[in-house]
Order: structure tokens, then sequence, then C-alpha cells
């Protein structure tokens, strides 16, 4: 982003320097790139519901599937998951669902397929971060996309998870899915736009 802003200023001083139209142009496209990169990493602050039967959304994005299915590498059995898809507008910084201990942590490498489709949860690049909180076992994932090509996890087994502290962030469009018990109740519905640490996706029994 500083490098953006740097380069975007310099394309000016050249601009002003020898006055010709095409410089001018440069410098303004520039200066669109750098604030669209500005754009691209904010970082703003969240505050809302909190508690130790919320699973709070780890993403911005749109609600793509709420479907039940087998998790075999932290949950070991049938979990519910929930996948939010993120689009190259949306805040690409990642946080966590639930306070406890992270205890697992596995990058998958794999394709680039688009997110949005069933398959990407098998096939594509992902990291995933296994939380124990209390009696629940709550995998988060992180699922690159058709543009993401760069999956950033801060996260280390042993590490405190903070419920809706930052984790990681996926660069442009991508998705993440939550991994929640089967007897938890679903508070969002398909289609609906999260807002990372803040919307409540489920609470559990």
């Amino acid at each position: 982003m500083v490098v953006a802003a740097l380069i975007a200023a310099g394309s000016y001083a050249i601009a002003l320097n020898r006055r010709s139209w095409p410089f001018w142009l440069l410098a303004f496209l520039l200066t669109l790139v750098a604030l669209w990169v500005a754009y691209f990493f904010r970082d703003p602050e969240r505050s809302g519901d909190r508690g130790e039967r919320l699973v709070v959304a780890p993403a911005d994005g749109k609600v793509v599937m709420i479907t039940d299915v087998e998790e075999p590498v932290f949950v070991h059995g049938r979990a519910r998951r929930i996948s939010i898809f993120m689009n190259v507008f949306s805040v690409h910084v990642n946080r966590y669902p639930v306070t406890g201990t992270v205890e697992y942590v596995q990058h998958t490498e794999g394709k680039f397929l688009n997110a949005a489709v069933e398959q990407s949860s098998l096939e594509n690049e992902q990291v995933s971060v296994g939380i124990a909180a209390g009696r629940h076992r709550i995998l988060v994932r992180q699922i690159a996309g058709l543009i993401a090509r760069r999956i950033i996890t801060y996260s280390r087994e042993g590490d405190r998870a903070e419920q809706g502290s930052r984790f990681g962030l996926i660069r442009f469009g991508s998705r993440v899915d939550v991994f929640v018990p089967t007897d938890a109740t679903i508070r969002v519905n398909l289609g609906q736009q999260t807002t990372a640490g803040t919307t409540v996706l489920a609470e559990l029994p």
C-alpha cells in the first residue's frame, strides 16, 4: 500500500517536470490503483455480541452454503458447514469465530477453482484451523479462489484464540468455511451478508 502511494506520488512529480499529458494520465491511473489497494487492504475495527455459546462470522461476504458434511481432520465426524464467499470488494481480514485453544493448523496445496462452488472445498488451496472451545471442536477453513493465490494465517498450534480477533487474511475473492456441531442453532440464512467479528452465525448447544 505504501509502495503504491509512493509510485503515484513519483509519477505526479515526473508529470510536473515533463509537463506532458501522457505522464499526467499515467499519474492519474496510478493514483486510482493506489486508492484501490488502500481500499482492498482496509482493516476496520469490529465489535458485536460475544459469548462461549456464540459462533461469529470469520469473514465478510455472503452465505452461499449451509450443509451437513463429514469432517474427518479435526471434528472427526458429522458437522454443519457454513460457507461464506468473499468477493474482491470484501474486507479480507479473517477473525476467530470462537474463543478457545488452537489445536490444529494444516496447509493443503491444491487448485484455484471458483471458491463459490462445492468442489473447491475439497480441491482448492486451503488452510484449516481447528479450535477447541470448551467441549466443542470448531474448524475454520480458509479456501483460495479463482483469483486468490495467497492465504495468510497467523495461527499456530497452542495459540489462544480470542473471539473476533484477527487470525489471517486471503487476498482477492475467496471463501471461508466454518464447521459447527450438527445440533447447533444456525442464526443466518442462505444469501445473507456477513460481517467478520460481528454477525452471529450459530449458537452452540
